[in-house]
């Protein structure tokens, strides 16, 4: 397995992502909501049918800035966003499905996926773009009945090039733990209708992302309920943590599955994707370690890939994606 630190995505591909993460389609500003959360009249009455109780109204809409354009009229949006948790300052992506906008929704929560990149992940996030289609595919596996029409959340990784911190707060730092796991879904929550329920909120990643999203739902049960990894490594390895070891093993996925598992709960799923052709021993052994108890695991091995973003994308459209859906909960319509 290779480092995290040392998977890159092609170098076209991350050039081309640091020129669209600066040179976006203009200067377009658009918010995500067409129309503020309805508010009780002055008699009492609500304005609109009753909100579920689990589902979360948006609270501080913001104006976004335009990346791209999907052909359904659907967009990819990024905002700067300093975190009022963790101080530290970065750019967002963000695209809700068709689905949000429908009338028979407006009173419905979204399920939340945070899609994570590999290598440095800074200062840009490589799921935004049109190289992958991340978001096409996602819309049409929802046609197919086979996904969740979910809100893609695409924050950067890191907090600069060529340098990892295992998505923790390490002693010293920048606070990339809580920046994942406060500021990143605080924004959505701010901007979209979410669930309140863990079942609402997953993980996407690949390599060094595939990591960080494992171990947020490990270390995080009460918020986050499901991650596909792909590639992953099993254990924290920043060169940030040298002279910090009991922080390091606080932030252990295997030690946080243990925990887990000794608590009882609550349950998560984890689908780990892999190529035929790269080294999977450490992360088929820590599969067979954690999945027990509280812990559900899968496993789907991508034939003719070795560790390669391209084909952790592939590898999620195969049936991973599919399968956190049926473990999540997604949009209801109106009565």
């Amino acid at each position: 397995m290779k480092s995290r630190s040392t998977f890159l995505a092609p170098v076209a591909l991350l050039a081309s992502s640091l020129l669209a993460a600066g040179c976006s389609s203009g200067p377009t500003e658009a918010s995500f909501s067409d129309k503020a959360p309805a508010k009780e009249s002055k008699g009492g009455q609500s304005a609109a049918p009753q909100v579920p109780s689990n589902v979360q109204m948006p609270t501080n809409v913001r104006k976004w800035n335009l990346q791209r354009e999907l052909s359904d009229g659907t967009q990819v949006m990024w905002t700067t966003l300093k975190g009022p948790k963790s101080g530290f300052e970065g750019r967002v992506w963000a695209w809700v499905p068709k689905q949000y906008k429908e009338k028979k929704y407006e009173n419905s929560a979204f399920p939340v996926l945070t899609a994570l990149p590999g290598a440095s992940g800074y200062p840009t996030n490589y799921w935004f773009g049109a190289d992958f289609k991340l978001q096409e595919r996602i819309a049409q596996q929802v046609e197919a009945g086979k996904s969740l029409p979910f809100i893609v959340m695409m924050p950067v990784l890191n907090a600069k090039l060529d340098q990892y911190w295992d998505g923790s707060d390490i002693p010293g730092q920048p606070k990339m733990g809580t920046w994942m796991s406060d500021d990143v879904p605080d924004l959505a929550r701010e901007n979209f209708r979410t669930y309140k329920d863990p079942k609402g909120w997953g993980f996407f990643g690949s390599s060094a992302g595939g990591y960080v999203g494992m171990k947020m739902v490990l270390q995080y049960p009460d918020r986050f309920s499901t991650a596909v990894a792909g590639g992953p490594d099993t254990a924290p390895d920043s060169p940030f943590w040298k002279d910090h070891e009991p922080e390091r093993l606080a932030n252990d996925p295997g030690r946080l599955a243990e925990a887990l598992a000794k608590k009882g709960g609550p349950k998560v799923h984890i689908s780990f994707l892999l190529g035929d052709k790269e080294e999977g021993a450490k992360v088929k052994a820590f599969k067979e370690k954690i999945g027990k108890g509280p812990v559900e695991t899968d496993l789907h091995i991508i034939p003719n890939a070795g560790h390669d973003g391209y084909k952790y994308a592939d590898g999620l459209f195969q049936g991973p994606l599919e399968w956190i859906s049926k473990r999540m909960i997604g949009p209801v319509p109106s009565a």
